[in-house]
């Protein structure tokens, strides 16, 4: 055999295969394609390093296993972000649209939220030709099996086919195909998402190198036929056609939308499920592993809700090819016999035919807080992980770790600074801090009210936010940084005309036309853009304003000045945090050393290792008394060069 590898950082062993050329020989793999693979793997080959991406079932690349949606409440924030950083849902969204929300429009800008409704065959298809495209990336369809690894660092991955590939760094996004197994009720199949190919082996490699194993679970609902439904006993649903893209890369949206669909279950629904619960796997013991409290499944609303006499569904088309719909709402594990006469109590399923039955999953994955910030696993160099290995639920909460992990392994190699996003930046911060900071005891999905700042984390500023830090580690193309400078230069516009600008009289018609108390005295445009009734756009109608300034530009700059108030009291309320965030903890302190901590916080905060007071002050057990210990510590223990 040619021997043709020394592994990075290794002990010294030279890898042998049978291979005489560098085909197996790589800068980062990639373990899994599904929405944090992919980000991971893009980034990586984007960034210019020669990057593997493995899956088990290279049909399963992008694949919407569950909803065929991208965004949502907090989640679309999370889209946003990960396109304002260089990543690629929010462009493969635009591509694949069949209709697009704003969600909360009633309520304040703080929790408005895109969600697209997509063909969820062609993302697929339009990722994996985006991945096959990209230089530097390879797509190679095999079950990883081993993580090989000395006592310092990752050097590679053994898949179960017996290949051998080499790699300085391994980013680990098998999202819950780990050890997976499908529940129908008394019926359980070995398999992943759909009936695919799960991984087998993986689970013990990742235990050999110490990680803690835990077992989640999630579900899907049925996908129907839609010549059994009847349509006209729902309420449709209809898209937003004046909403601005997904991604700051496109400038409109596609000519034609199409419609949801609208109905409820009913006091009939609930009784077949109540009556059938003794057959409910979530409820015999059947499923072991835990479910997502912020999604449960019909069964579990109906027993939790006693008291709600009906539960929104949603149906929508799984893509425009397909008469497959999905019944969002009716996620399940009953027996298939039951799904039908569950599905039959809905207004117009009265005759539905189901093609593909709900299940439920469990999968394994891990304990979050043995990862840095940065998504590296703490007791080896190299090694990262993202998705829902680390416990969380949905693809947009995925692919931010993805994106992440994917920048990271590429900084790790080059031995550079890595990215770690703040909370008072990011939806994807506050994701990943209360991940490595926090962990989690069940599936854990975004929502807007984990953020401590969320005026600040809107989705219609995202690229203001986040475009120049994705420039400065290397992911933001030429083109989009062209537009990301237009539109601040856009902004800038709009509020010197707005601050500076008075007009003494002219106003009235438009004031009581709009409820207004007509004021004595000029006004600049700022002074009436804050009144409740007056929009920007009135503005621009009315003097002749702003001509030639994009849409989403005046909208940004609107709720900028709107909400300049408290937009303010949250900047202060960064700053006080940037202190704590600021105070660095050494890496090697020993808590159990320091007098005045108590047992649990010593406990907590050895095994978090917190990388700052703030992060520190975030773990459950540590409290504010144990925060000042530290400070006191931290002040005693002073360096000349702090």
């Amino acid at each position: 055999m040619q021997k043709i590898y020394t592994p990075p950082g290794g002990n010294g062993k030279v890898m042998e295969n049978t291979v005489k050329d560098n085909n197996f020989i790589y800068d980062v793999i990639v373990v899994g394609a599904g929405h944090a693979g992919c980000e991971a793997g893009l980034a990586a080959a984007r960034m210019g390093k020669k990057t593997l991406m493995l899956a088990t079932n290279l049909d399963t690349v992008g694949y919407l296993a569950c909803n065929p949606s991208i965004g949502g409440t907090a989640k679309g924030n999370i889209v946003k972000e990960i396109d304002a950083l260089g990543g690629e849902m929010g462009v493969n969204t635009d591509k694949t649209l069949i209709q697009l929300r704003m969600l909360n429009r009633g309520k304040g800008p703080a929790v408005h939220c895109p969600r697209a409704q997509v063909d969820k065959y062609k993302y697929h298809a339009e990722m994996k030709k985006t991945l096959e495209g990209t230089p530097n990336l390879f797509l190679r369809q095999a079950e990883a099996a081993e993580v090989l690894h000395d006592d310092e660092k990752v050097f590679g991955v053994k898949t179960a086919q017996g290949l051998t590939y080499y790699a300085k760094a391994v980013v680990l996004a098998t999202g819950v195909y780990l050890d997976s197994r499908i529940i129908v009720g008394e019926w359980i199949n070995d398999v992943g998402p759909n009936g695919f190919s799960n991984a087998k082996k993986l689970t013990a490699s990742l235990v050999e190198m110490g990680f803690d194993v835990r077992r989640f679970k999630t579900g899907t609902p049925a996908r129907i036929h839609a010549r059994s439904v009847d349509f006209s006993k729902m309420t449709a649903q209809p898209g937003e056609p004046d909403m601005p893209p997904f991604s700051y890369m496109h400038d409109s949206l596609p000519a034609e939308q199409h419609d949801c669909y609208l109905t409820y279950t009913t006091s009939v629904t609930h009784d077949v499920i109540r009556s059938n619960i003794g057959r409910a796997p979530l409820f015999s013991g059947a499923i072991k592993g835990t479910g997502p409290r912020y999604c449960p499944s019909i069964e579990d609303k109906v027993t939790r809700f006693a008291d709600k006499d009906r539960h929104q569904i949603f149906l929508e088309r799984e893509g425009l090819d397909t008469d497959e719909i999905y019944v969002q709402g009716m996620s399940s594990s009953m027996p298939a016999d039951v799904q039908y006469e569950i599905y039959r109590t809905i207004p117009g399923l009265e005759k539905v035919e189901i093609m593909r039955d709900a299940y439920a999953i469990e999968y394994d994955c891990i304990d979050p807080t043995q990862l840095y910030p940065t998504l590296m696993y703490k007791n080896l160099k190299g090694l990262f992980c993202a998705g829902q290995i680390n416990g969380t639920s949905g693809y947009e909460e995925a692919a931010g770790q993805g994106l992440v992990a994917g920048i990271n392994a590429v900084r790790y190699i080059d031995g550079k600074d890595m990215l770690v996003l703040e909370r008072s930046n990011s939806y994807i911060g506050v994701l990943i801090d209360d991940l490595t900071t926090k962990g989690t005891n069940e599936p854990y999905r975004m929502m807007t009210s984990r953020a401590e700042y969320r005026l600040l984390l809107r989705q219609d500023n995202a690229d203001t936010r986040l475009t120049q830090t994705g420039r400065d580690f290397g992911l933001v193309s030429d083109e989009r940084y062209e537009r990301y400078l237009k539109k601040q230069a856009e902004l800038n516009k709009i509020k010197e005309i707005l601050s500076t600008q008075r007009k003494p009289k002219d106003f009235r018609e438009l004031f009581e036309r709009k409820g207004e108390v007509v004021p004595v005295g000029a006004l600049t445009y700022a002074e009436m853009l804050r009144r409740h009734n007056i929009t920007i756009f009135d503005l621009k109608e009315t003097f002749g304003i702003l001509d030639g300034i994009s849409k989403q530009a005046l909208e940004e700059a609107e709720t900028d000045v709107k909400y300049q108030g408290y937009i303010q009291k949250e900047k202060e309320q960064i700053e006080q945090f940037n202190k704590m965030e600021h105070r660095r903890l050494p890496d090697d302190i020993d808590y159990d050393r320091i007098g005045g901590l108590r047992i649990e916080a010593r406990q907590k905060l050895g095994k978090i290792r917190p990388r700052n007071l703030g992060q520190a002050s975030r773990i459950s057990g540590v409290s504010p008394a144990d925060v000042t210990v530290l400070i006191v510590y931290l002040a005693q223990n002073k360096t000349d060069d702090e």
